[in-house]
């Protein structure tokens, strides 16, 4: 028998395991999922000039540029949008806790970084699982594919390959731009691997959730998302 998880609950943990993994990622450096590449890239080159600036508060400044994207694109706008935003704003204060108590360990070596990653990218994929089991607002990243699809009656699929793709060139351009063509920071090894595998994984972990839970709403919110 299947046992009951409130969705409320699994947009918590998508949140924690999607920044707890993000994070291990990070201090890898085999390269980041090209989703938060970008925001990664800006990270980098806004820090040289704000020493205030941390990963966390980069996600959430690029993806309130994709949300105004978003916007015009669809032109449209609801309050879901902002949501999603506030989403994103969360994620960035987990990202930066998590990344935080990371800097305790200080230099790890090639064993350690190659687990970092393993870990990390089994995490975030858990993580974006959990997300799909909630009502609760996802980041700009999803909504932006969501509500394009919905918008024009395009495919999902298709959407999200070209929105991947799209990603994955401006982390190029940015690291190229930002640092030169002889120094790529962002991109790597890590993340052809994770392009090849995450959907995989997402979908495995998915399967594995539903058939364990039995996902249900602890209060009557659905209505306003």
């Amino acid at each position: 028998m299947k046992k009951k998880f409130y969705c409320e609950a699994s947009y918590i943990m998508g949140l924690v395991l999607l920044a707890f993994g993000a994070s291990l990622m990070t201090r890898a450096d085999f390269g980041l999922s090209m989703i938060i590449a970008p925001a990664y890239l800006m990270n980098l080159k806004l820090a040289e000039y704000f020493s205030f600036m941390t990963f966390g508060m980069a996600e959430y400044l690029f993806q309130a540029l994709l949300l105004i994207l978003l916007i015009v694109f669809v032109r449209r706008f609801k309050f879901t949008y902002l949501l999603s935003f506030l989403t994103a704003v969360l994620y960035g204060m987990m990202l930066d806790g998590c990344l935080y108590l990371f800097t305790f360990l200080g230099e790890i070596n090639l064993a350690v970084r190659i687990v970092f990653y393993l870990v990390g990218l089994f995490t975030t994929a858990l993580g974006v699982a959990f997300m799909f089991h909630t009502y609760l607002s996802a980041e700009v990243y999803e909504l932006f594919v969501k509500e394009t699809t919905e918008r024009f009656g395009w495919k999902l699929g298709v959407v999200k390959t070209i929105y991947d793709i799209m990603s994955l060139v401006l982390a190029v351009v940015m690291s190229f731009a930002f640092f030169g063509f002889g120094n790529f920071k962002g991109i790597g090894i890590g993340t052809l691997i994770c392009a090849l595998v995450n959907g995989r994984l997402i979908s495995a972990y998915g399967a594995l959730l539903e058939k364990g839970f039995d996902f249900v709403d602890r209060f009557p919110l659905r209505k306003y998302f």
